[in-house]
């Protein structure tokens, strides 16, 4: 007679699984420095190219690692259609975008900050148009895609969302140093800080759509302002990098994203590992 079925599990742990993708991860974006090496001067084209490439390369890794690994579902990572994450992309980008605009009201009003264009408005509506492209490829969705899709997803069947969210944001600050974005020892509190914040916004919305609108509009604004490509001329650069591009939006974004999904943010929730179909069940003996 046999009794209820069982689950055993094949698949490598998860803490390898983990280490497995984050390693991966690291040597495709260094592959990419060799393959589109940097020039002596910010080049578009060269830009251009490791932003198709990035996603062309990190959406198969992460969808081998789901199939292979894990063997669950696409489902589970967190990125739902655009048609049924498009609120939250949206939402995203506002928690970044409102606060910020105030800083930049606030900075130019009281005077900390001078902005003045380098070419033509045009030039500079069609620099924010192509940097929200890039953006989108280069960073935000595969950045999210990796940490808080695949990284913090897997360790979130294990561990506590809150530690989850720690979990992550050390490996990508990690990631942020070994790739060179974050060499100097006061931007790597900023990539912890960063992600902390998107790893928070998964917890809340149950997606990553909103960490890669809130991405998006932080990368794009700062590369449109400061990056080596900037379509302005800042003087008082730090206190723009301090106030506009990271106090108020990381504090009010947050707020904001807490107050609306206040009663499904659970810091002590783990999210659910179900086996496929058929997987890994066998009878156990009833006597």
């Amino acid at each position: 007679m046999t009794g209820p079925a069982t689950t055993t599990d094949s698949r490598p742990a998860p803490r390898w699984r983990v280490l497995v993708v984050f390693a991966a991860t690291v040597l495709l974006w260094l592959f990419l420095y060799q393959v589109v090496p940097p020039g002596a001067e910010y080049d578009r084209l060269t830009h251009a190219a490791r932003a198709v490439l990035t996603t062309a390369l990190v959406v198969p890794l992460v969808v081998v690692a789901r199939r292979l690994l894990d063997r669950r579902p696409w489902a589970g990572l967190g990125l739902p259609s655009l048609r049924a994450g498009g609120r939250r992309l949206l939402l995203g980008m506002a928690c970044w975008l409102v606060p910020a605009a105030v800083g930049f009201a606030l900075c130019l009003g009281v005077g900390w900050v001078e902005i003045s264009l380098r070419a033509s408005a045009m030039d500079a509506l069609r620099t924010a148009a192509l940097l929200v492209v890039l953006v989108l490829l280069y960073e935000a969705l595969p950045e999210e895609l990796v940490f808080r899709g695949y990284l913090q997803r897997s360790l979130a069947t294990v561990l506590p969302a809150w530690q989850a969210v720690l979990g992550q944001a050390g490996l990508f600050t990690l990631f942020g140093f070994l790739v060179g974005a974050a060499t100097s020892l006061d931007r790597l509190p900023i990539f912890f800080l960063f992600a902390l914040l998107l790893g928070g916004f998964r917890v809340a919305t149950g997606d990553i759509w909103a960490g890669i609108g809130f991405h998006l509009a932080f990368q794009t604004v700062a590369q449109l302002f400061l990056g080596a490509g900037a379509a302005f001329e800042v003087t008082g650069r730090g206190v723009l990098e301090i106030v506009v591009l990271g106090v108020l939006p990381f504090s009010l974004g947050w707020m904001a994203v807490e107050r609306l999904y206040r009663d499904r943010l659970d810091w002590q929730a783990r999210e659910p590992d179900p086996p496929s179909r058929g997987e890994g069940r066998e009878p156990v003996s009833a006597r």
